[in-house]
């Protein structure tokens, strides 16, 4: 009879342990670090690192910004994982492969530019943070690139893959913009071999 206790109360198993709390609580700190990530990706692309406070962050995300410290360490943490998020986390993209160029261009269509690309074209408000966004968007983007002309032997290869690249992140910063409406508007896949040609263009032709 007085074991008959706990199965009444449902809270335990007959050997005393507790497991189904602990699945909830896993789903729910998962949840709650990829709302934190995306909170903080727009604020950091719109404001900077900066100016973009912990406790808007927590705000944004609806989740209690005293979880950043326990999920990431610190604002800095935070601010590198939007950056890694941003360009994802398959291989080193190659700009002049449509497959690679049309995945990262829905990508930004539907989420908007990130921090690493702000990074790229606006003066840095805090070294050690910008300094490693653009140090990821050269890996990811620049890399590739250069790895492909250098291959090819063509002249000048690095200043070839910085200049597409720079034709890449600021074209995704004008459609984000809405500064040029036609731009703004036009679908990925319509835009896809626009795209491609005005970057190949920084390829010579043999």
């Amino acid at each position: 009879m007085t074991e008959a206790a706990p199965e009444a109360g449902g809270s335990a198993a007959v050997d005393g342990s507790r497991p189904e709390p602990a699945a909830p609580r896993r789903r729910d700190a998962a949840r709650s670090r990829e709302l934190l990530i995306r909170a903080a990706m727009e604020l950091f692309a719109d404001r900077g690192f900066e100016r973009t406070t912990i406790r808007e962050i927590g705000d944004r995300a609806g989740v209690d910004p005293a979880l950043i410290a326990r999920y990431f360490g610190g604002k800095t943490q935070l601010y590198l994982a939007t950056v890694r998020m941003e360009l994802g986390d398959s291989a080193p993209a190659d700009l002049l492969e449509e497959d690679r160029l049309r995945g990262l261009l829905e990508r930004f269509s539907q989420r908007g530019p990130g921090p690493s690309f702000q990074a790229a074209v606006m003066p840095g408000d805090n070294t050690e943070v910008q300094q490693a966004a653009r140090t990821y968007l050269h890996e990811r983007l620049v890399g590739p690139l250069l790895d492909r002309f250098a291959a090819e032997q063509v002249d000048r290869p690095q200043l070839r893959a910085e200049l597409a690249a720079a034709a890449f992140a600021g074209i995704v910063l004008a459609r984000s913009s809405g500064a040029f409406g036609e731009l703004a508007g036009t679908e990925p896949e319509e835009l896809l071999p626009l795209l491609h040609d005005l970057l190949a263009a920084s390829r010579p032709v043999r």
